[in-house]
């Protein structure tokens, strides 16, 4: 999900081995196979991007898997054990699982709380959605649809108290958008109770918050290995 640390996480990884050879992102393929030829036009606003995805998913129920699944890569110049960043939610795990038997899944999780925190430091540009009506905060917060379902009363009083912090009240509303809009489309729950259930060398989940990035990639380069 975003900002469990996969891109910093994958720097670490591809830093620390130059054969580590990483494909087009989800990004690029969601630009490609799904928003183009539905859209017609490229498409920034991230609500209007998970309107356009469900859509895709709904006449393709393996979502991303489905879609990179469609694609051909040369081996000659990705190498024959490339690695995507990435998949998301249960529906797409699991039908990349069942029609790629030689794919093999690492799961990155951090509390909701915590990538909300992540993504008002990355600064991201890609990270945009309408801005908020610019009433209170905290009553803009609670007003967002699903919200209820992903952070409790306490933890929006913790989320409205950040512009205290030095961030701007608009800059939390989006952010928080954008988490909420990805938990009613994924469940990273769901997704990681589905990977333990396949053999320790098919998956590995890691905690990015009990892990730093550098944790992250020796993890994944001792399982990758065999020797987790």
């Amino acid at each position: 999900m975003t900002g469990v640390g996969k891109s910093t996480a994958l720097a670490a990884l591809t830093g620390a081995d130059a054969g580590v050879r990483v494909l087009p992102d989800r990004r690029e393929v969601t630009d490609a196979v799904m928003i183009l030829p539905l859209a017609g036009a490229p498409v920034r606003d991230r609500e209007e991007r998970f309107r356009l995805t469900a859509a895709y998913r709904e006449a393709h129920p393996g979502g991303m898997a489905q879609a990179l699944g469609s694609l051909i890569a040369d081996t000659a110049h990705w190498g024959e054990a490339p690695v995507f960043d990435g998949l998301r939610g249960l529906d797409e795990v699991r039908y990349a699982a069942q029609a790629f038997p030689a794919w093999r899944f690492v799961a990155l999780g951090a509390p909701d709380l915590v990538r909300v925190r992540r993504l008002l430091g990355r600064a991201d540009t890609f990270d945009q959605v309408q801005g908020g009506s610019g009433g209170a905060l905290r009553e803009e917060l609670a007003a967002l649809k699903g919200v209820e379902a992903v952070f409790t009363p306490a933890e929006l009083d913790d989320l409205a108290a950040l512009p205290a912090q030095g961030f701007a009240p608009a800059d939390v509303l989006a952010k928080v958008k954008i988490v909420v809009s990805e938990r009613r489309n994924y469940d990273p729950a769901a997704a990681e109770a589905f990977l333990r259930t396949l053999p320790s060398a098919r998956a590995l989940v890691l905690d990015t918050v009990a892990l730093d990035p550098a944790g992250v990639a020796a993890a994944v380069r001792a399982w990758a290995g065999g020797e987790a």
